[in-house]
């Protein structure tokens, strides 16, 4: 077993509860976290009555070929940012036709990224009813274990915002 995914499945159960229970959908488009959002949901028995979608968005190549961002529209857009993170959250929630779209995009390490970020840093974002922008900074460079936590800061934020809202 492993605990950090353990985790990471305990927080899934949560949210599909309260997605199912709403009759809510979700679109995941994550970059740093390698897919373990969408793993994450996924392994939740009855995933396919909330969760329509997901894509590991790692490269600009993957950008434009994944979700059909062209690059003109994040010209001005930093990659490892909030507003960056929106424009993906956004992007899945339409293509997808759900909901919610849930973005993540960071620097795991061990060391940081073109962007200057150190490592540790990630940025996520929640587009639906609710839109949501956060940063996370951890301040550690082991690369699975920032995985780990990014992906836990985004569904944990995503559970937050679902549980706050009147069902």
């Amino acid at each position: 077993m492993d605990p950090t995914m353990d985790a990471l499945v305990a927080l899934a159960e949560r949210i599909a509860k309260e997605l199912i229970a709403r009759k809510e959908t979700i679109a995941v488009g994550e970059s740093s976290t390698g897919g373990l959002i969408s793993a994450a949901l996924l392994s939740v028995p009855g995933a396919s009555a909330y969760f329509y979608g997901g894509a590991v968005v790692y490269t600009r190549r993957a950008r434009r070929a994944l979700l059909q961002i062209p690059n003109e529209a994040v010209a001005h857009v930093r990659s490892a940012s909030e507003p960056y993170a929106a424009i993906v959250a956004r992007t899945v929630r339409e293509q997808h036709r759900v909901t919610w779209g849930l973005a993540e995009t960071g620097a795991t390490g061990p060391s940081g990224n073109r962007y200057g970020d150190a490592a540790g840093h990630c940025c996520i974002a929640l587009s639906g009813p609710v839109e949501k922008t956060l940063t996370l900074e951890t301040g550690e460079s082991d690369r699975r274990a920032n995985m780990h936590a990014f992906a836990a800061k985004a569904l944990s934020s995503l559970l937050e915002v679902l549980e706050s809202r009147p069902a």
